[in-house]
């Protein structure tokens, strides 16, 4: 509540850059009181306050910057009491007595456990993941406290309703806190992984789960194979490893399409900390509790609406979008999923979804959610539920490419595997010949188009490193005439 009347007392009846000023400093001042319950509460709320910090598009840069800072590998740690109590509970000795060694400081933590370095007594590494005390007793109390917030923050102010975000942290949070769970999903994402290997998939064979070790976990407890490696953001560190930046970035966003076009089996929490590059190069995969199981019909409905909106067809992006309950809002829908204008999305260039980062930019999408603050809200309530998790997971990734310098274009890559998700589908329906030559050329269309936006983007490259400014031909097909968006950009956004 007091973040409620620090708006209504401190905005008051200012406007123009009075009260935009007065609106950024409103916005520091509850990320700083929502920082604060975060690591005084722990668990469930730390947990939101990481979610916050990847939703770049939806919340004022204060809170996503705030809680981006200081939450994602700064949570609270266990006493080692504690830790020893949750080893005597679950199973029924001590960590010395159940490992040849154990580091008793924990290597890393989290929002629900903390990790030890251990030996077993073979001398083989192992990770030993310890899930904090008392969260499994306060979760229902927890998730009841952060609906009466969420509730009170609609009643004051009503375009803002987040009760898709508690719906999903009651969903969700009880599977992650079993650890089982965790342990089961693990082995799924590493037989999706060989399937992708016996299909080809290049990728696949160097992407790793590290494997779990059964005797020595337990609902609180997990442990699994140590690996080392360095952080998917750390570029310096992966130079020194031999990895560059667009390597890492290509083998992420590879892995991360195929869970989605391929298999409709996704882990839903890919931050930086949850991704580990070796020197292979190999992408180790961490933090399995979150994973979304979506149905044939959501997977390849989503498919062709990426498809349509990387190839700007306004129809399709229309018909796709009305499965997905987006209604009128299709071009906010729209504008979501790829963080682009609406008059970008349907822009008749090859390039027309690869935007500059850029204050301007910013400000243009923190205007659009200022105007459209209760319709994007609606789309949130209303979508269904799987995709609330997939947008999560492309905040997730949006991150670490943008902190690898976005070395490759990601929309290239998922152009790619919705297309061939597409394909196997309608080969698997009808494998026949006049099939079988309409999928090759279909095929045909997609690498001329991204030949030739990846041609655009090296030749505007070139022309801004001699010094001549971005831009380039228009590439591709030409879209036709857009109709007016039903929710164009603020004009005072795009000055």
């Amino acid at each position: 509540m007091c973040c409620i009347r620090n708006y209504k007392w401190s905005l008051g009846s200012l406007t123009g850059a009075e009260r935009e000023a007065a609106l950024r400093e409103c916005h520091q001042r509850g990320a700083d009181r929502l920082l604060w319950l975060c690591r005084a509460n722990g668990g469930v709320y730390t947990k939101l306050g990481q979610h916050v910090g990847q939703l770049d598009h939806l919340l004022p840069e204060e809170y996503v910057l705030t809680m981006r800072n200081n939450l994602l590998d700064r949570c609270p740690v266990s006493a080692p009491e504690e830790v020893r109590r949750t080893f005597l509970q679950d199973l029924g000795a001590p960590p010395e007595q159940l490992f040849a060694e154990f580091n008793p400081t924990p290597i890393a933590s989290a929002s629900l456990a903390q990790v030890h370095e251990a030996r077993d007594h073979g001398g083989r590494r192992l990770a030993v993941k310890v899930q904090h005390a008392g969260l499994r007793e306060s979760c229902a109390a927890d998730v009841a406290t952060v609906t009466a917030l969420v509730g009170a923050v609609r009643l004051v102010f009503p375009e803002f309703d987040y009760g898709w975000l508690v719906d999903e942290i009651r969903e969700n949070l009880p599977k992650e806190l079993d650890f089982r769970h965790e342990a089961a999903n693990a082995e799924r994402c590493r037989a999706n992984l060989q399937a992708s290997v016996r299909r080809g998939a290049w990728f696949a064979s160097r992407v790793y789960v590290p494997e779990v070790v059964y005797a020595t976990s337990s609902s609180r407890i997990l442990t699994m194979e140590f690996i080392d490696g360095v952080g998917v953001t750390d570029v310096p560190r992966l130079r020194a490893l031999g990895l560059s930046p667009r390597a890492v970035s290509l083998l992420v966003a590879e892995t991360f399409n195929d869970m989605i076009f391929a298999h409709g089996y996704v882990h839903c929490d890919p931050h930086a900390a949850n991704m580990l590059p070796t020197g292979d190069p190999q992408l180790v995969l961490l933090d399995h509790g979150l994973y979304k199981s979506i149905t044939d019909s959501f997977r390849l409905e989503y498919a062709g609406l990426w498809r349509a909106l990387i190839f700007a067809d306004e129809a399709g992006i229309k018909r796709h979008s009305a499965a997905m309950n987006a209604g009128e809002a299709y071009d906010i829908f729209a504008s979501m999923l790829t963080q682009r204008s609406w008059d970008q999305i349907l822009s008749a260039r090859s390039d027309h979804l690869t935007v500059e980062r850029s204050p301007q930019t910013r400000q243009v999408a923190q205007a659009y959610m200022a105007a459209y603050g209760r319709e994007i809200s609606g789309l949130l309530q209303r979508m269904p539920r799987p995709l609330l998790l997939l947008l999560k997971t492309n905040d997730c990734l949006r991150s670490v490419d943008f902190a690898l310098g976005e070395p490759v274009n990601t929309f290239v890559i998922t152009a790619r595997e919705c297309s061939a998700a597409l394909a196997r589908e309608r080969l698997r329906g009808a494998p026949g010949p006049l099939v079988r030559l309409a999928v090759a050329w279909e095929r045909l269309q997609v690498e001329a188009r991204m030949l030739a936006f990846e041609l655009l983007v090296w030749y505007s490259g070139v022309r801004a490193w001699v010094g001549l400014g971005g831009g380039g031909a228009a590439g591709g097909a030409t879209a036709a005439q857009p109709q007016a968006a039903p929710h164009p950009v603020p004009a005072v956004a795009a000055a």
